[in-house]
């Protein structure tokens, strides 16, 4: 159906796209792998409503016109309601994104919040803000999906953060894990989805620009020299200069675990693993389409 569509009949939110070859391939490859990660982790639960969070930059802009080109297309029966959480910092372009939005047609929540002030109040001199900045952020966000009477709260983590996070709790936290396209909170009551989950970095960066969305640089954590998850991207960077495809293969990894080929007795009964053992305890991954 997608690639059958004629592409003057779209969202408003690509109003004013260009006509080139080059963007309407990558426009529908876009829709078509988000698409793909939104039915592979059973995103959808027909009539339930998404908290789409918009952060002002390249990817949550990406993710919010995808969204939009599905549901406009009647791929997504689901009611999307866009979120910017303005965390009071300094200079922030306050009337961005509402008008924006609004010229757009785009249903929205501006709230604020002043996270900014409780960040750099508690976090020490010299410390990255980043966990207290994101736990502060998640918290206003499942109590405004709440407020709004959403079911999901949808993130614009894309392929690369997820290889960034899995490296960086490999590296640093000492576990195997990463985010989870589709996760569920704590309490119980929300979703959080990542349906860009298999769409590069690269990718959205080329389409916001293309889109010339207004971007709104973070100048909080994305400030801070000597990130862990910099030093990460970096090494991600030079691996695939090297060897290109290289971040393909290593995500394609984290979608094919052999428990029974790691050290985790938790995940394997290794203490029954016998040569007269009838059967197989392993756990096997579901098919998933590749990307």
């Amino acid at each position: 159906m997608l690639d059958e569509a004629d592409d003057t009949d779209i969202h408003p939110l690509f109003a004013g796209a260009p006509s080139s070859t080059e963007f309407r391939k990558l426009r529908k490859r876009l829709v078509r792998d988000t698409r793909a990660a939104i039915e592979d982790y059973g995103m959808i639960r027909e009539g339930d409503r998404w908290l789409v969070c918009l952060s002002g930059g390249k990817d949550s802009y990406t993710l919010l016109a995808v969204l939009h080109e599905l549901k406009w297309r009647g791929l997504l029966p689901v009611d999307l309601l866009a979120c910017n959480l303005d965390q009071g910092q300094p200079g922030f372009p306050a009337t961005v994104l509402p008008e924006f939005l609004t010229a757009r047609g785009v249903a929205h929540r501006i709230e604020y919040q002043d996270t900014y002030s409780i960040v750099t109040d508690k976090v020490p001199a010299g410390r990255t803000y980043c966990a207290l900045c994101s736990r502060l952020r998640r918290g206003n966000l499942y109590r405004i999906a709440r407020e709004e009477g959403c079911s999901a709260v949808v993130l614009g983590h894309h392929r690369d953060d997820i290889l960034e996070t899995f490296f960086m709790n490999l590296f640093h936290g000492g576990r195997l894990a990463s985010m989870p396209p589709k996760l569920l909170n704590k309490e119980g009551d929300l979703n959080v989805l990542r349906p860009l989950a298999y769409i590069a970095e690269a990718d959205c960066d080329r389409f916001s620009r293309a889109m010339n969305y207004p971007i709104i640089p973070c100048d909080l954590c994305g400030s801070q020299e000597g990130l862990q998850r910099v030093q990460v991207k970096k090494l991600l960077d030079e691996w695939e200069a090297r060897t290109p495809g290289r971040r393909q293969v290593m995500f394609r990894a984290l979608m094919n675990v052999r428990p029974s080929h790691l050290l985790d007795p938790a995940l394997f009964d290794f203490a029954g693993l016998f040569p007269d053992a009838s059967n197989s305890n392993d756990i096997q991954p579901p098919q998933l389409r590749e990307h």
